[in-house]
């Protein structure tokens, strides 16, 4: 594929090749090239439901034909995070097909997501082919979720380097409160059941009683069940399925009442809805990683993976690599505290050595309180990749609303990302310029997320 540099350099990362212009770039090709060949990509997940995505490449006899190959695997590595599938069929040229089967193997380059996506749905993960006429029918089921304000609330987000928990009453904070903690690296569960149920118990203190708890958390969760989960990692699996897995559950009937899990990406999503007032929004956490959900046109989420800091927004040979999948340009690397502590080099500060990512993001927005330009740089280059991310995500979801969350929106670097954000799309995609890219105050930018939470479960 053709790496088209952008319009509007991300200045302390100018190599950066956005996904969405290399994208649009081959799609024009093909389109020049009189050569076009219908492609459908679909991703089959649990209870049958399947997703179904629509692209052109070239024709396998054309000259530039190998170019098919890089586009449609980054479509597929995205669309894997972002839907979610255990099978993959792909209706049209079957060299494609091929080329994506031997990718997406255990001997392939994407063999960490052919494991882990067999893992989630419990079936081994395929790739298929068809002809683009016998492509399988797309079969969603979007759900409502949340919004349920009424009663004393216990709200709880789960984030990699701090825990944050909010007291709500009829939907109204009366206490919350941010812990730093360090879930990813500790393998005894007792580590995650005492800090969670301390959060619960101090939230408690400031209400007469509690009717109910949700629970906000990166990771998959069925039936409040935890399936798979970063936080998570560092416990061995077989202590992780005997006392992870129920963990939850078992909090819930301890406290007595109902307890409710979603994903952190579509609690982000629920929150904007729920402070804007508004549908089709997109929810983009940034803190320790990059949490994404979606609120469709009827205010109800997809059952959608969501996980985007898995999927690639840079397409460069020599983009940055997620510590987790080893995949290159993904998410992660640009709407996190990982891409402010990736930065500070480039920007020529020098972190604390041995600190924790929150600590050293902590340590970054002091600079900028300061007036250090420095610190403004990162925020300003991080604000480059968001106008190009919130234009590369309008190409999979209808988009109308997008709203930045999370610790590195907090303070003055916040209103450094948004504006910088809006240029980009105002400059390069005027055609989205009826998306609108807000950030909420300061206090639910911070709390906003476990407030959210608090209204997912029905009492």
């Amino acid at each position: 594929m053709d790496l088209i540099k952008p319009g509007l350099e991300p200045e302390l990362d100018p190599g950066f090749a956005p996904a969405v212009l290399a994208n649009r770039a081959f799609r024009s090709l093909v389109e020049r090239s009189g050569a076009a060949a219908p492609l459908k990509i679909a991703l089959e997940r649990g209870g049958g439901l399947r997703s179904v995505y629509e692209t052109t490449v070239l024709e396998p006899d054309h000259p530039e034909a190998a170019k098919n190959l890089r586009y449609v695997e980054r479509l597929v590595k995205f669309l894997l995070w972002q839907r979610g599938g255990w099978k993959i069929t792909i209706a049209g040229p079957k060299p494609v097909a091929d080329y994506i089967s031997q990718v997406y193997s255990p001997s392939g380059k994407r063999a960490f997501d052919y494991e882990f996506m067999g893992g989630v749905y419990g079936h081994t993960f395929t790739v298929e082919h068809c002809a683009y006429e016998d492509a399988p029918e797309p079969n969603e089921a979007a759900v409502p979720v949340g919004r349920h304000l009424e009663g004393c609330r216990i709200g709880f987000d789960a984030g990699a380097s701090d825990r944050k928990v909010a007291a709500v009453i009829d939907g109204q904070p009366v206490f919350s409160e941010e812990v730093p903690w360090d879930p990813r690296n500790q393998s005894d569960p007792e580590y995650h059941y005492s800090h969670i149920r301390d959060a619960f118990r101090r939230a408690a203190e400031h209400m007469p009683r509690v009717d109910a708890i949700g629970v906000s958390s990166a990771g998959i969760y069925i039936d409040n069940r935890v399936r798979v989960a970063s936080l998570f990692r560092g416990v061995p699996k077989e202590l992780f399925e005997e006392k992870i897995a129920p963990l939850y559950i078992n909090l819930g009937k301890e406290m007595g009442v109902p307890l409710e899990v979603a994903n952190d990406g579509d609690v982000t999503a629920l929150a904007g809805s729920m402070s804007l007032g508004v549908n089709r929004v997109l929810g983009i956490a940034m803190g320790s990683s990059e949490a994404v959900g979606y609120v469709d046109a009827q205010g109800n989420i997809t059952g959608w993976l969501n996980e985007l800091a898995f999927a690639p927004v840079d397409y460069r040979p020599d983009a940055p690599a997620d510590e987790w999948s080893g995949d290159i340009g993904c998410g992660v690397q640009y709407f996190s505290q990982q891409a402010v502590i990736r930065l500070a080099p480039a920007a020529g500060l020098s972190l604390k050595e041995g600190s924790m990512p929150g600590d050293k993001l902590a340590e970054v927005q002091e600079y900028m309180k300061a007036g250090d330009e420095r610190a403004a740089a990162i925020f300003r280059t991080i604000g480059r990749f968001l106008g190009y991310g919130v234009a590369h995500y309008a190409d999979f979801y209808d988009l109308e609303h997008v709203l930045i969350l999370g610790r590195v929106t907090s303070g003055q670097g916040g209103q450094i990302v948004l504006d910088y954000a809006r240029e980009v799309l105002n400059r390069e995609f005027p055609e989205l310029s009826g998306i609108t890219i807000n950030l909420p105050d300061e206090k639910s930018r911070r709390v906003g997320q476990a407030v959210a939470a608090a209204s997912l479960p029905k009492i």
